[in-house]
């Protein structure tokens, strides 16, 4: 799952993918705002199928925190 959000992860900020780490967090490491956020949310939606909780989405920190939370709306 983390390497799927990664691909999703460089359309929308200027980062390489092998920058990206699992503790990056979204805002703070990878310069993402906050509407690039909720715009990559819907791209993973529709990519991966699964509808996100958006209080959930909210607390959502780091690119682990976001694989993990997808693997688990994927089972």
């Amino acid at each position: 799952m983390f390497e799927e959000l990664v691909e999703i992860i460089v359309n929308y900020v200027e980062v390489r993918k092998e920058d990206i780490k699992p503790e990056s967090r979204f805002m703070e490491d990878l310069g993402f705002t906050s509407f690039d956020f909720m715009s990559m949310l819907g791209e993973v939606e529709d990519t991966l199928d699964v509808e996100i909780d958006q209080e959930k989405a909210a607390n959502i920190r780091t690119v682990q925190e976001a694989a993990d939370y997808l693997a688990e709306l994927s089972r």
